[in-house]
């Protein structure tokens, strides 16, 4: 086995972070993906495999690397890359963790793997077989060689970066447009002008990541009896649907400060893949927390995922 510690035992006492991490929807990369409806971060825990004989020093690094890698959402899988090297004979060896944030272990098939600027410009391409990751554990993460020779790159190897880089899988799914959806009630409610231009700002964002589901605020104001009416937009990336049953939100005005926290329960409250839907969560003005809102700025989120 390839040994790329040597030198990322300087992580140790660096406070830099390992190159990207690529994520993708394990839908789109698996058979037999059961969606996990729920928004929590997922920390993947570090697994070696078994057929990598490593000393506790090493171990050690590699649990330090991984703790760098950044939280993955749900139904996610992804490529963290940690080193690279150029060997004799046109090769280039690049490290990465491969990770899994399902509830379940998993094993690859035949992948093609890129190797990527972070830009996104495409320096190799080569079919992997993955079998060799060996089982993965649920919600963990295993560091990986992939051997990448000239005739995988598609650049001379002297341009290949040893710090602008990241692999990711290759995915040959069509991507769909994201768009707007509406509960029924609202349909019946939204004049048609609003929603034209509803839609419109739905489809002028960037859309989530594959696998994402994120909270965009639209509307913050407060009724006449002190309520605070906060209207969100539920992103689903995912290429499946999500069901929300409970949220639990927090509310900060200008002042920076959580001034509402409340738990909201939903009822039937599902968002189809690759749209996004918009509702309005009410705080009544017993759970604010403060006597005058400043709403100038203001964010709302579930708590799990504070920025």
């Amino acid at each position: 086995m390839l040994n790329f510690l040597k030198r990322n035992k300087k992580h140790q006492e660096d406070s830099e972070k390992p190159s990207n991490d690529s994520t993708v929807d394990a839908e789109d990369l698996l058979n037999g993906v059961e969606s996990d409806s729920s928004y929590e971060e997922v920390e993947t825990e570090l697994s070696i495999n078994p057929n990598w004989k490593l000393g506790e020093e090493d171990i050690y690094v590699y649990r330090f690397m991984n703790n760098e890698n950044p939280p993955l959402l749900p139904n996610q899988l992804s490529l963290a890359a940690f080193d690279i090297k150029k060997l004799e004979g046109d090769m280039i060896a690049a490290g990465a963790f491969v990770r899994s944030s399902l509830n379940k272990k998993i094993t690859f098939n035949s992948t093609t793997i890129l190797l990527m600027k972070n830009d996104g410009t495409k320096l190799g391409r080569k079919q992997f077989d993955l079998s060799e990751v060996g089982e993965l554990p649920a919600r963990s993460s295993r560091p990986h060689l992939f051997i990448f020779g000239k005739k995988d790159l598609f650049v001379p190897i002297e341009e290949v970066p040893t710090d602008d880089w990241k692999l990711a899988f290759e995915m040959r799914k069509t991507s769909q447009k994201h768009t707007l959806e509406l509960a029924d009630s609202w349909h019946k409610s939204m004049a048609s002008e609003e929603y034209e231009k509803l839609r419109h700002y739905t489809e002028s964002l960037t859309p989530p990541k594959p696998g994402e589901v994120n909270f965009m605020g639209l509307r913050a104001y407060e009724t006449e009896n002190g309520d605070l009416h906060v209207t969100m937009l539920i992103r689903n990336g995912s290429a499946k649907g999500i069901q929300l049953q409970q949220l639990p939100l927090h509310f900060e005005d200008a002042s920076g400060v959580a001034v509402a926290k409340g738990g909201f329960k939903l009822q039937d409250f599902k968002v189809s893949a690759n749209t996004s839907k918009p509702w309005t969560f009410i705080f009544p003005k017993s759970i604010i927390e403060t006597e005058e809102l400043d709403l100038s700025t203001w964010k709302a989120y579930p708590i799990q995922n504070q920025q």
